[in-house]
């Protein structure tokens, strides 16, 4: 098949990436998350390019399967637990280890373990695996922004799936038998010059896509292990697994020394990158919706003073649950915040005011358009409940069919995003996509001026800029 997309002689990785990312994004290509630029995408067709992972018989015969956790590998995921084998997923960032291993409940439905295989079930139903534990791989799914017939692959350029494999492969957990195979959309294969290949970057075996099977006889050898002098003390101290394998190592009496940091180095895992702002897609709201998001855009450039937590929040924040139903998201998302704060928050820890502009300007939020006419908050708060996207705090404005869902931040913006996908009420469908204006925790239509906290558990605002929706309230 010829390639839809041409490489321009002398292009980069970074060229590349950025070609497949405006194609996907200019022929619609791509399902949620939007845009897919510095994303593994989400391609249309990705649950029929992962169903024939069970058409290879490599993977009929293997045991234990590991499958990164981007979104257009859940099916692949989920076919591995359909098929009754060991599944691995590696930590997300490698944060916190290596991998995980997904154990689903004792006699699972099918519909269980679409849970167990989706990002939520991900974190919900696994424990994880150590370096000193004796796992042999003996398939590895990866998500890739460009790879070729010939087995060369491209990432998204952060270099966390080649330096997962170099992790097994330093702890024994893949040999030259290790099948690697890909999941791409059609227009993802094209020619890739072999010379752009470095020696830490991994290559595949099999490519699926939605329409065939590729079989690559990749002639190129993979990662023989971790290449310390790509890597530095600052990424080193990022990735606090790499620091306990790198002690390993030194005991073996392997030469670990650490080259010095450059913004080209091998090993991106998010450093200095070349990045290029996305392009927006098109929206497709109805008139309704449209004029709504533009109150939003107005707002953007209107300089914002910090907003005060509410009473609300700061009872979240000292670890006080919202109930039953959503106790475990409290838990997950007091954890993140924490976890954000360690890394991203106010040098001076204790500077009350700073930890609340801080707090301020990470919420983002959700737009959930589409709200059938007749719905009472109380069925939404509770649809949101069941799926596990409980936000921080909700305005509604039911007059104008829409509302809006702050949460804590980005992360837990994009695992709301994913748990509403589908959402039905009233059988109407529901449209939930990040608002186009992200003012800090405020919306269009709330005022700059700072907030009392109210001593009642929920506070009824109506926003001056919407006078014909006597229904409008945020709660929080």
């Amino acid at each position: 098949m010829e390639p839809v997309i041409k490489i321009n002689p002398g292009a980069t990785k970074w060229d590349i990436r950025e070609k497949v990312w405006d194609y996907i994004e200019e022929k619609n290509l791509a399902n949620f998350p939007r845009p897919v630029h510095n994303r593994i995408p989400n391609f249309k067709g990705a649950i029929q390019a992962c169903d024939r992972l069970a058409e290879l018989q490599e993977f009929r015969s293997s045991q234990t399967v590991k499958v990164n956790p981007d979104r257009p590998q859940q099916q692949a995921r989920f076919v591995t637990l359909e098929a009754q084998k060991t599944l691995l997923v590696p930590t997300p960032r490698l944060r916190t280890g290596l991998f995980n291993k997904i154990t689903p409940p004792q006699g699972a439905s099918k519909e269980q373990l679409r849970v167990c295989s989706s990002s939520q079930g991900v974190r919900d139903f696994s424990v994880p695996v150590g370096l000193d534990a004796k796992v042999l791989v003996d398939l590895v799914v990866v998500g890739s922004v460009a790879v070729s017939e010939k087995g060369c692959r491209i990432g998204k350029g952060e270099g966390f799936a080649d330096m997962e494999y170099a992790m097994m492969v330093s702890m024994g957990a893949v040999n030259e038998s290790t099948v690697v195979v890909t999941v791409v959309h059609d227009c993802q294969v094209m020619d890739i010059p072999e010379e752009l290949m470095g020696s830490h970057d991994l290559t595949v075996d099999y490519i699926l896509t939605p329409t065939r099977v590729i079989k690559t006889n990749c002639q190129l050898p993979k990662p023989q292990g971790i290449i310390w002098t790509k890597l530095d003390p600052e990424k080193l101290e990022r990735i606090p697994i790499l620091k306990k394998l790198r002690a390993l190592e030194e005991e073996a009496g392997k030469d670990v020394t650490l080259g010095e940091a450059s913004p080209t180095a091998d090993y991106g895992l998010q450093t200095n990158q070349p990045r290029r702002q996305p392009r927006q897609r098109p929206r497709r709201n109805d008139r309704r919706e449209g004029e709504g998001e533009s109150k939003l855009e107005k707002g953007v450039q209107a300089e914002q003073k910090p907003r005060q937590q509410t009473a609300r929040m700061r009872k979240n924040s000292r670890g006080e649950s919202r109930g039953a139903k959503e106790g475990q998201v409290d838990k997950m998302v007091r954890r993140k915040g924490r976890e954000t704060k360690k890394e991203q928050g106010p040098e001076d820890s204790g500077d009350e005011a700073g930890s609340q502009r801080w707090l301020s300007s990470s919420i983002t939020t959700v737009y959930l358009g589409g709200i059938p006419a007749g719905l009472r908050v109380s069925e939404l708060k509770s649809a949101l409940r069941e799926r596990k996207a409980a936000p921080l705090r909700l305005t509604w404005q039911g007059a104008q069919h829409r509302a809006f869902l702050d949460y804590s931040d980005r992360e837990a913006a994009d695992q709301a995003l994913e748990a509403l996908q589908g959402l039905d009420l009233n059988g109407s469908s529901l449209q939930a996509e990040l608002a186009k204006s992200q003012r800090g925790g405020k919306r269009s239509g709330q005022s700059n001026r700072r907030q009392r906290p109210s001593p009642a558990p929920q506070s009824m605002v109506t926003p001056p800029e919407v006078k014909s929706d006597p229904a409008e309230k945020t709660e929080e």
